[in-house]
């Protein structure tokens, strides 16, 4: 347990490293100082070559509840500004990583916390969990990618509906709608979420790590051509690395 941050804890078991919102009484919401000690968490994850996944999830009844109101709204056009383009790093830390990040949905996701969601490789939620992005309520939109990264995931019409209504929705209907990946029961979802981190952890770190990045790619605007031809590179990059020569030959010895 790293005891320098006063917002967020962050230990390491078994090449699994987790970082978890600490702000339980305000439930999670994230001001400034908070958002700056995530960053430096995901940094320093991302930099540990131990750690093969990462886990982000909130402590108490809620991942996070967006950004702190009361600070948020008596920021200066400066510091507004500024919160702003931290947001956006945080979020593309988390995209850009090298390796994968699983969100642990424990409680409401709601604002930033959802777009945090959304950064992630892959969504665990609890059958309790609330998501939405309620900014509408404010008079302002998502601010850190949800409403381009929501389009990435469902279809347009449904992303509308969750933009323009703000309203909170179950982590079975977003299970449905594909943006969870797995839904687990409250009182075991510590354990199950462990489970699952450290069974991707077993997965090959350079394979997840080209598989992150051409999924990433078939998001952006290069021709098709163009992303087979990435892939091909990868494919053959890592065919001959030591990694997959030693698999492949562990392979052909049990057959």
């Amino acid at each position: 347990m790293d005891s320098k941050y006063k917002n967020i804890n962050l230990s390491i078991e078994n090449k699994v490293a987790i970082l978890k919102f600490n702000r339980p009484e305000q439930l999670n919401a994230m001001n400034r100082q908070m958002m700056d000690e995530i960053i430096d968490g995901i940094v320093t994850i991302n930099n540990n070559e131990y750690v093969k996944v990462a886990v982000i999830t909130g402590s108490g009844r809620a991942f996070m509840a967006g950004a702190d109101i009361k600070e948020y709204g008596s920021q200066t056009e400066e510091q507004f500004r500024s919160f702003q383009e931290r947001g956006i790093a945080l979020y593309e830390a988390i995209e850009n990583a090298p390796k994968p990040w699983i969100a642990a949905v424990n409680g409401f996701a709601l604002g930033g916390g959802f777009e945090i969601a959304l950064s992630c490789d892959l969504i665990l939620a609890s059958d309790s969990a609330k998501m939405g992005l309620p900014e509408v309520f404010l008079s302002l939109i998502p601010g850190g990618g949800g409403t381009q990264r929501l389009i990435q995931k469902i279809g347009v019409n449904r992303v509308r509906e969750m933009l323009y209504l703000g309203a909170q929705y179950s982590s079975e209907q977003l299970h449905t709608w594909g943006i969870v990946n797995q839904i687990v029961a409250e009182g075991e979802f510590d354990v199950a979420v462990m489970q699952y981190a450290e069974k991707l952890s077993r997965r090959s770190p350079s394979a997840i790590k080209q598989l992150k990045r051409l999924v990433q790619l078939s998001l952006t605007s290069l021709s098709f051509d163009q992303k087979i031809e990435e892939e091909a590179k990868a494919v053959t990059e890592l065919f001959y690395g030591l990694e997959a020569k030693k698999a492949i030959q562990d392979f052909i010895q049990k057959i």
